[in-house]
């Protein structure tokens, strides 16, 4: 979160009004709700783990133990239980 002067970015007029009911406190405005994104969509690490833990599953269902699967992706054991029994 960014901090941003009043003076920079609101109008005169808006910042006489709200020095009525919180002057010299600091303010949070949230974003709207439908402007939030959920985690991963912005980084593209929900992308990256989907496609990660397909991997896994397609290389279990091969034959691959939860050990080697664990040592190549650089997981525990119970995360790789944790995908492939979700």
């Amino acid at each position: 979160m960014k901090y941003l002067k009043a003076q920079d970015v609101l109008p005169a007029e808006l910042i006489k009004e709200l020095q009525k009911y919180a002057s010299g406190n600091i303010i949070y405005i949230p974003k709207p709700k439908d402007s939030h994104l959920k985690w991963g969509e912005l980084t593209g690490s929900k992308e990256y783990t989907k496609k990660r833990n397909s991997h896994v599953k397609e290389k279990h269902a091969s034959g691959y133990d939860i050990e080697t699967l664990a040592q190549e992706f650089c997981l525990s054991t119970d995360s790789i239980k944790k995908i492939i029994y979700a």
